[in-house]
């Protein structure tokens, strides 16, 4: 790749002999690194224009440099680019190329600057780009099940709790209360790109540099709100990745709850929703099997998010001030979640809209399990008895239920009237489940009309973005 003896290190002077093999290979990043090689360009571009602003570089070694940086850009997407594990990272590499091909006009890039305000310029950058991306997929995968929460308005299922038959709900107020999940993730994400938009270039090795650098002037070529403020810190901060991290967290956490119910409804025994065969498999024995695969992989991603998360506290947690090569740990796990939450947001963008809701048998589920208890007690204090002893009358009212095989809305009115004489023949339209979701009529409640304008208003908060 280059004349210069790769056993010769840039940072060589001062030692006498040169690096163990295995020592080479066990220190060196590039294997991973070399994804942020786009960004590591852009952050040499925008440092060689300041250094040539202040007078540190020619217009023509400017020039050279930009010409060379960018040729070695096509080089590496073209995938002609030789990356040499000698060179350590991605940033020795494109170093070492930019020297080769223009000559020692390439060795003074490195004016102002260290690999350690270099990397965590290109983190950031990388991230930032990443966020932004996995931003748009979340907002695809909360179009679609906003979508599809606006036409199952009217659809009734049971909601639980504790896995038990609690009330009925419609599918759509349902499939909005995972949509406010990720609508609260979404805001981290925003709150996480804020903290990591900040441009630690020019912090240099861990003190700043005597040149006359501009850093508000890189800050701003490369899209940052604004400079560090302490270079110490700028070189040695992570926090950026542990938040970003965290979030990844939380949003796996948010999927595997929805993968949950997803396969507990497709279950034979929940029967609630149809998923298409394009995101399931099969048994290599039973041919029946049609197995919910894709919730059931995003469901077990979340240990490994998690896992980066604690991996990345760990790192962290014991460091002086200020780079240590510890931080070369922070790439993998940043790298892992960033490409484990894009697959799953878009596993789950492409899967949501396609659900399938079986109508007849969510409000069929909903029957069962005296989902509209609750209504009948209301219904009582509406009559002037008081919660606790309505609650009671309920109570037995179920029991009686149970014994029977008779759901509330089974019973005739003289059944019902055993258990109070207050109870009127009005008490059939509170006890429909109809009649109930109907009845929570306020804002995030579940009775249809909330529900539509809950949509809408979900919808409208996407277009605002």
């Amino acid at each position: 790749m280059t004349d210069q003896d790769p056993a010769i290190k840039p940072w060589g002077g001062r030692f006498s002999e040169p690096t163990d093999a295995f020592v080479e290979r066990f220190t060196a990043s590039v294997e991973f690194d070399k994804r942020m090689y786009h960004h590591d360009i852009n952050g040499s571009l925008a440092h060689a224009k300041m250094l040539t602003h202040v007078g540190v570089l020619t217009e023509e070694e400017h020039q050279q440099i930009v010409d060379g940086l960018e040729t070695i850009r096509s080089e590496v997407e073209l995938g002609q680019f030789q990356w040499s594990v000698a060179l350590e990272d991605v940033h020795m590499n494109i170093e070492a190329r930019l020297t080769e091909k223009i000559g020692v006009t390439g060795k003074k890039l490195h004016t102002g600057r260290s690999r350690n305000d270099q990397v965590a310029t290109d983190i950031r950058l990388y991230l930032r780009d990443e966020i932004d991306s996995i931003a748009d997929a979340l907002t695809f995968l909360q179009r679609g099940l906003i979508a599809l929460a606006a036409q199952e308005t009217d659809t009734i299922m049971p909601g639980f709790t504790h896995l038990q038959t609690a009330q009925p709900v419609t599918f759509g107020h349902h499939l909005l209360a995972w949509n406010e999940m990720l609508e609260r993730d979404y805001g981290r994400l925003l709150d996480c790109r804020k903290r990591a938009n900040q441009s630690p270039l020019g912090a240099a090795a861990l003190a700043g540099t005597t040149y006359p650098i501009d850093r508000a002037m890189t800050a701003e070529l490369l899209g940052f709100d604004a400079p560090t403020e302490n270079s110490l810190d700028s070189v040695s901060d992570r926090d950026f990745a542990i938040e970003f991290t965290a979030f990844a967290s939380l949003v796996m956490t948010h999927l595997s709850r929805f993968s949950e119910e997803l396969v507990l409804w497709t279950s034979a025994q929940f029967n609630f929703i149809e998923l298409p065969d394009r995101f399931c498999t099969g048994s290599s024995i039973m041919p029946q099997k049609k197995n919910p695969d894709v919730p059931e992989l995003v469901r077990g991603k979340v240990g490994r998010v998690n896992g980066h998360l604690i991996s990345l506290l760990t790192l962290m947690k014991s460091q002086p001030l200020a780079y240590n090569k510890d931080n070369q740990e922070d790439k993998e796990p940043l790298f892992d979640t960033i490409d484990t939450i894009k697959d799953c947001l878009k596993a789950y963008g492409d899967m949501v809209p396609a659900i399938k809701p079986k109508r007849d048998v969510m409000e069929e589920a909903a029957r069962r399990g005296f989902s509209t208890a609750t209504d009948l007690a209301d219904y009582l204090v509406r009559k002037g008895i008081p919660f606790r002893d309505a609650h009671e009358i309920v109570g037995k009212s179920v029991a009686y239920g149970i014994e029977q095989t008779k759901d509330l809305s089974e019973m005739s009115l003289q059944e019902l009237q055993q258990f109070s004489t207050n109870i009127g023949d009005d008490i059939f339209d509170v006890l429909t489940l109809q009649g109930s979701v109907a009845a929570r009529d306020h804002i995030g409640g579940t009775a249809p009309v909330q529900v539509a304008a809950a949509a809408l208003r979900a919808e409208k908060r996407l277009q605002q973005r």
